[in-house]
């Protein structure tokens, strides 16, 4: 998996990160990623899916309703969001590799209160490995690397398309340790009933 350390404290970019990697680097990267969170929820079981942890630190900007704005994320929210992040960069990323330029988002997230089951993360994460990989699968031989985009979040840097593509990979990472701490609550709480 790419270490984004460096990109986290600032001494480096993610362009940096994205120089050198191949089409088939960044197919490899997609499966360490899945590989990375179904070892995380290799014993999760249904109650862990939506368990409600503790997270003093909640706070979901992008909320819909008002009272899930500081609601600690569960197994299945974390889960649906990450997905939805890297296949968002991935479709976008492919616009960039065919020389198309980014007009706005490409977005969708499976609705987290729908998520209920181990086998709906299996599936979630399955199914997000296969639209990633087809995202990839439909660059040109000689994807256009010239082209850049710049996010609208702050501190944005431009990328070309193997960079929009690991900004997701780097967004799903940044969830792994909430996964990690999810779980750890939720094995806790199974002790506890």
């Amino acid at each position: 998996m790419l270490d984004f350390t460096a990109v986290r404290n600032k001494t480096a970019t993610i362009s940096d990160l994205a120089q050198n990697l191949t089409i088939a680097d960044l197919h490899q990267l997609t499966d360490q990623m899945i590989d990375a969170v179904l070892a995380l929820i290799s014993d999760a079981t249904d109650d862990d899916v939506a368990f409600q942890p503790v997270d003093a630190e909640a706070n979901d900007r992008f909320a819909t309703k008002p009272e899930e704005v500081n609601l600690a994320w569960t197994l299945g929210h974390v889960i649906v969001h990450g997905t939805a992040s890297s296949e968002e960069a991935a479709a976008l990323s492919t616009e960039l590799a065919r020389g198309v330029e980014i007009k706005g988002r490409s977005r969708y997230e499976t609705p987290w209160q729908t998520v209920h089951t181990v086998a709906q993360l299996h599936s979630r994460l399955t199914e997000s490995c296969r639209i990633r990989h087809a995202f990839l699968d439909a660059w040109p031989n000689e994807p256009n690397l010239a082209l850049n985009y710049t996010a609208s979040w702050p501190g944005a840097t431009p990328v070309n398309a193997a960079g929009r593509f690991i900004q997701g990979l780097m967004h799903e990472d940044s969830h792994l340790e909430q996964i990690r701490e999810i779980m750890r609550q939720a094995r806790v709480a199974r002790v506890l009933r």
